[in-house]
């Protein structure tokens, strides 16, 4: 007798279970791509596994016994359930994968509000969002692109600009009701949102700001300093300050007027988004049709 764990060789399984639904043994031999005689010594080894016969031996075909007809329906169900788990993991595999790194902000407020796009275009891709506050690189383990903010200098030679660094102060339409003169130098009565930043960072702070609009005195005291930009944007939204708004990241806000600039035209910089390609291996077809989609993407409509 068997034990109870015992599971007996997918091989005698599978040759059981086509013999029972054609109820032949030659006609299982030939969808199994096998013979006759190996289905038989199949059946024989199972049913001497198990101590029990499966079969009834009929002149034309056979036929199942009580006993039989229960393992059937197992097998048959486990087989249909394997065969739909590899179909499964086989597709996974063959999808192609885009592994993209960038900051939480052009994530959060460009990239992601786009990617139902690219995925129309290409329904058998999967793009992976890899965010992080400091800069990766597409030569780390598993990147195939980046989107860094910078000069470009960091990647000479494998760096495309997206677009421009450009800002303007935005703050809720409450708020900006507050604005009487609607002059720039009334920026140094309003209450201020600060991005936090370590010292290397390159992009726009009131200070840098106020030198660019040619405001002379030193920005307040941020009355409320955040390390992350979608809580920055929300405190703006909900009236609490005025917050550095980079375009085109905030432009959706501007455009539904959830928040309002308080300038006409933007300040930019000489700094901006890059596309940032690896150094050490050449695209896929897929990665420089995202790289490519991108570009389009991130092109003045």
């Amino acid at each position: 007798m068997s034990k109870p764990d015992f599971l007996p060789p997918t091989a005698s399984l599978q040759a059981f279970e086509a013999a029972a639904r054609l109820h032949n043994f030659t006609a299982a031999a030939r969808e199994l791509n096998s013979t006759q005689s190996a289905i038989s010594q199949h059946i024989s080894r199972l049913e001497e596994d198990l101590g029990v016969p499966l079969f009834q031996r009929l002149h034309r075909g056979v036929r199942l016994t009580a006993g039989g007809e229960l393992l059937f329906d197992a097998v048959s169900e486990s087989l249909t359930r394997l065969r739909l788990g590899i179909a499964a993991v086989q597709q996974k595999q063959a999808k192609e994968i885009i592994n993209v790194a960038t900051d939480f902000a052009l994530a959060a407020f460009w990239l992601v509000p786009r990617l139902a796009d690219f995925r129309a275009l290409h329904p058998d891709t999967e793009v992976r969002v890899i965010t992080a506050q400091h800069q990766i690189t597409p030569d780390q383990a598993d990147i195939d692109i980046a989107i860094n903010f910078g000069d470009g200098s960091e990647a000479p030679g494998r760096s495309v600009k997206l677009f421009d660094e450009r800002v303007v102060p935005v703050c809720s339409p409450a708020l900006r009701e507050r604005w009487v003169d609607g002059s720039k130098q009334a920026l140094t009565q309003m209450p201020l949102l600060q991005l936090e930043a370590d010292h290397n960072a390159r992009w726009f702070n009131w200070s840098r700001l106020f030198v660019a609009l040619d405001i002379r005195e030193t920005p307040r005291e941020p009355d409320l300093v955040f390390n992350n930009y979608t809580l920055l944007l929300q405190a703006a939204i909900a009236g609490q300050g005025v917050a550095i708004g980079w375009r085109p990241l905030v432009d959706s806000m501007l455009d539904s007027g959830l928040l309002l600039s308080l300038l006409e035209e933007p300040v930019s910089s000489d700094y901006g988004y890059y596309l940032i390609l690896p150094r050490a291996r050449k695209l896929s077809a897929i990665v420089q049709h995202f790289a490519d989609w991108l570009q389009t993407q991130a092109s003045p409509a």
